[in-house]
């Protein structure tokens, strides 16, 4: 992923709940910028080739461990070698002691040290995927998300086609909003998008003629999310009188976001059409897709199995 979004150190040290054993003058202006982390075994070694400084440096029970078996004058110089290569900061695992030397030469070298009591693989694999949605790319689109039975949908269309109102219906039949006119949408991995409420904005919604409404204090908590999945995009556009529209659910429309794969649907609205309704349903076909049945092609498959018996 591309550094074009960083976090500042102390916030992911706030985060974690990471002790603070070496902190700098300029602890508060570091910036972190890639979601990538290293455990610097082979630094510790000798080998520095490859050594990214960007990154955080990891050292668990392996690399304490090494270190302690060493006497001390080659200890100190692995120590000194190790720092003076500047990892962007160096954090302890499972509560381990941090050596004397280390203290001496992080201070000297302008590196913070942090620590925590959590072991080395949970902690890394937190730590990477919380960098992975810090610094996630990301795009604003102007839309609805809502959570409907599990699934997240973003709703698109034109101002005035309904986007709005259809979220605020489906609050009151016990779904949830997460954001409403502006959508910050998050690449997080590969396959998975996730969408958040700007935080100026976040929890409310734009009814035309009524104005700004406070969801979460009006339906309470239960009826608002801080993020959710991108499972399904519904573009609303009026009704246009003979254009031909998806009867059966064949056509497996897709749309590009942020370079992922998201399913599609276009849902025409005209005067009648109880949409919250439509997009229940919607939401229950999508899930009952992903979990391996396709109505649409079971019905084909009955239709042309039929067609074949009078044929």
């Amino acid at each position: 992923m591309s550094a074009e979004y960083t976090i500042p150190l102390y916030k992911i040290a706030e985060e974690f709940g990471l002790e603070k054993i070496i902190t700098p003058a300029n602890y508060d202006e570091i910036l972190i910028d890639t979601p990538e982390v290293n455990r610097p075994g082979l630094a510790l070694s000798g080998f520095y080739e490859i050594f990214d400084q960007a990154r955080l440096s990891i050292i668990g029970r392996a690399e304490h461990l090494y270190l302690s078996n060493l006497d001390d004058e080659d200890r100190n110089k692995k120590i000194k070698d190790y720092v003076s290569a500047k990892p962007r900061a160096i954090i302890f695992t499972s509560e381990l002691d941090v050596f004397d030397e280390l203290k001496e030469y992080a201070k000297e070298y302008g590196i913070p040290v942090l620590r925590t009591k959590e072991t080395t693989s949970p902690f890394m694999a937190a730590l990477i995927s919380s960098l992975n949605t810090h610094l996630a790319p990301r795009v604003t689109r102007h839309g609805v998300l809502v959570e409907v039975y599990g699934e997240g949908m973003l709703i698109l269309g034109d101002s005035g086609v309904g986007k709005s109102e259809t979220a605020i219906e489906l609050v009151k039949r016990g779904h949830r909003l997460i954001a409403d006119d502006a959508v910050e949408i998050k690449k997080v991995s590969h396959k998975t998008l996730v969408g958040s409420a700007p935080e100026i904005i976040r929890h409310y919604i734009e009814l035309r003629g009524i104005g700004i409404v406070d969801v979460c204090r009006l339906f309470g908590m239960g009826a608002v999310k801080e993020t959710e999945k991108i499972d399904l995009v519904i573009n609303l556009e009026p009704w246009v009188q003979g254009k031909m529209y998806d009867r059966l659910g064949l056509d497996d429309e897709k749309v590009e976001i942020l370079g992922n794969q998201i399913s599609s649907l276009t849902i025409p609205v005209q005067p009648g059409r109880n949409l919250a309704i439509i997009l229940e349903i919607a939401a229950m076909n999508n899930r009952q897709k992903r979990m391996g049945y396709n109505t649409a092609e079971e019905f084909n498959k009955r239709l042309m199995e039929q067609m074949g018996v009078f044929g």
